[in-house]
């Protein structure tokens, strides 16, 4: 069943009979997606409320009958937020994409030691804009109850301010902690977020590793096996969603 996000249902009571979609949601349904009256279709608020609903009519708005509201139970278990050195190219929109996918719930873009793409800050806010878009959309695709966040571009100096102190893992690429070993701990301490590092294009310097553990963040390593810089993020999160989440 397709699902759409709808920001102004967030201060709607579960109550409501009727939804009119905005007009980019309803040439989506209509155009897009082609359905018709009598198609269900589910509209999230994007903070984890889903309402189910059949389409009433498509012209010449989209207006939605409200059949129930539930909560969502695609989100995972875990909160990660994930800081990706700034890769070259279209890569950090895979990133977001594919990361959507799999649960992440916040992306923060880094500009490191090692990064090649090094926007000025018009390039740098047209590229956040577009990552935001590809979340939402992704999100729907995926039928998560949230749009993940995606932060304005920063240096590794200030996403290091962010840290939650031990729940920041780096994945570096010269070694470190198993990552069963850390969620292991993370469990013991019913740990239900992390804030995880992956470096670009040619990785970490090791100063960069060393700011990030002084600033409490434990450093793993997700095997002996080099991955791409837009391919270890969703190695990680997929097995941080998994040690974290419940039988």
């Amino acid at each position: 069943m397709p699902k759409v996000f709808e920001k102004s249902l967030r201060e709607v009571a579960e109550e409501i009979e009727k939804i009119t979609l905005s007009r980019e949601n309803g040439i989506h349904v209509a155009k897009s997606l082609r359905m018709r009256r009598g198609d269900s279709l589910i509209v999230s608020d994007g903070e984890g409320r889903d309402f189910c609903c059949e389409i009433e009519q498509t012209s010449p708005e989209v207006v939605l009958k409200v059949l129930f509201v539930a909560p969502t139970d695609t989100e995972p278990e875990v909160y990660i937020t994930l800081y990706q050195g700034v890769p070259k190219g279209d890569k950090f929109a895979q990133v977001v994409k594919q990361c959507t996918e799999i649960g992440v719930s916040e992306f923060v873009p880094v500009i490191m030691a090692r990064s090649i793409s090094r926007p000025d800050e018009k390039t740098a806010a047209k590229k956040v804009e577009r990552w935001r878009k590809i979340a939402h959309e992704a999100a729907g695709q995926s039928r998560r109850g949230i749009i993940p966040k995606v932060a304005d571009m920063m240096s590794l100096e200030d996403s290091v301010k962010k840290l939650s102190g031990d729940r920041a893992i780096v994945f570096y690429e010269s070694g470190g902690e198993g990552l069963k070993d850390i969620l292991n701990d993370f469990k013991r301490e019913n740990v239900h977020s992390a804030d995880i590092f992956i470096g670009p294009e040619g990785g970490f310097e090791p100063s960069e590793v060393e700011a990030l553990k002084n600033a409490g963040a434990r450093v793993a390593t997700l095997g002996r096996r080099i991955l791409r810089t837009q391919t270890a993020p969703l190695a990680a999160s997929a097995n941080i969603i998994y040690e974290l989440s419940s039988p």
